[in-house]
């Protein structure tokens, strides 16, 4: 079974930036689309962006421009840059395959100030 661990997130400002990583267990990362969600306190979990194994990516109209989902295969990582940050950003992140075949991860908090 494929082990997710998210990290990188933090409280921030309005406008702020931050960069989160996730690690994946197991050699079949390489050949999965995969994608970030997140999850707002009250809300249901939503796909932000996606990759897919040969680097295409997809974005949620409400981070595209903002948001940018890239993978290094190499070492089963895949990562979210997120600039100009807003606190309707706030939420706890994860990161799985597009169709969520994995068991989920404890995710990474994000908490954007006003």
């Amino acid at each position: 079974q494929v082990q997710l661990v998210e990290s990188g997130g933090g409280l921030v400002q309005a406008g702020g930036s931050l960069r989160l990583s996730c690690a994946a267990s197991g050699s079949i990362f390489s050949i999965n689309r995969m994608g970030w969600y997140r999850q707002a306190p009250g809300k249901q979990r939503e796909l932000v962006a996606r990759i897919s194994s040969g680097g295409n990516t997809n974005y949620a109209d409400s981070v595209k421009g903002r948001f940018t989902i890239s993978r290094d295969n190499a070492k089963n990582t895949v990562y979210l840059q997120m600039i100009s940050l807003k606190p309707e950003d706030t939420a706890v992140y994860y990161c799985n395959t597009v169709s969520g075949l994995w068991s989920w991860g404890q995710g990474t908090q994000v908490t954007v100030s006003s």
